[in-house]
């Protein structure tokens, strides 16, 4: 009762945005870097499991590895965050429509930033890479730019799509 004569003393106007505060800043350039950081930590960790002198009686080892899977796992749940928030509240139905295999890639990153989080795999690790610089490629010819692959200078020396 008291919302309806708030709402006659005060109306309010409905305002509609593509997001909670509609800035029109997007990129996936934070999603690949990601990636490109859960491929870096999975490699370092095949080092230490395969490095015997890493396996000491101090555990050094085990807080070495307790710490590269934290940041692999942070790292994979960021992918996740970024292409979640671009595929939410960035693509429109009319991108939809033209990309009509958006939803499934979306999905496929989704499943395998959570299986990078749960195993030490290079194969899979390099997949989620793949997947997300897919959705990236979509994401800029989109928005209707030229789309590049630029050497990335991580040490990974995997690739980071880009625009011109």
């Amino acid at each position: 009762m008291f919302n309806q004569i708030l709402d006659k003393v005060l109306p309010v106007k409905s305002a509609f945005a593509h997001c909670d505060i509609p800035c029109g800043i997007y990129d996936p350039h934070e999603a690949q870097v990601a990636a490109h950081t859960v491929i870096r930590m999975t490699k370092l960790l095949s080092e230490v499991k395969n490095d015997p002198d890493d396996n000491k009686a101090d555990n050094s080892s085990d807080f070495k590895i307790s710490r590269l899977t934290k940041v692999k796992e942070e790292h994979a749940e960021k992918v996740k965050n970024e292409v979640r928030v671009i595929w939410g509240d960035y693509f429109k139905t009319e991108q939809i429509e033209k990309y009509p295999d958006l939803h499934e890639k979306v999905f496929k990153i989704m499943k395998a930033a959570s299986k990078a989080k749960q195993e030490i795999s290079l194969e899979g690790s390099e997949e989620l890479l793949k997947l997300v610089q897919d959705f990236a490629e979509i994401f800029y010819q989109s928005k209707g730019l030229e789309v590049v692959r630029v050497k990335s200078g991580f040490p990974t020396e995997g690739e980071i799509v880009s625009h011109k």
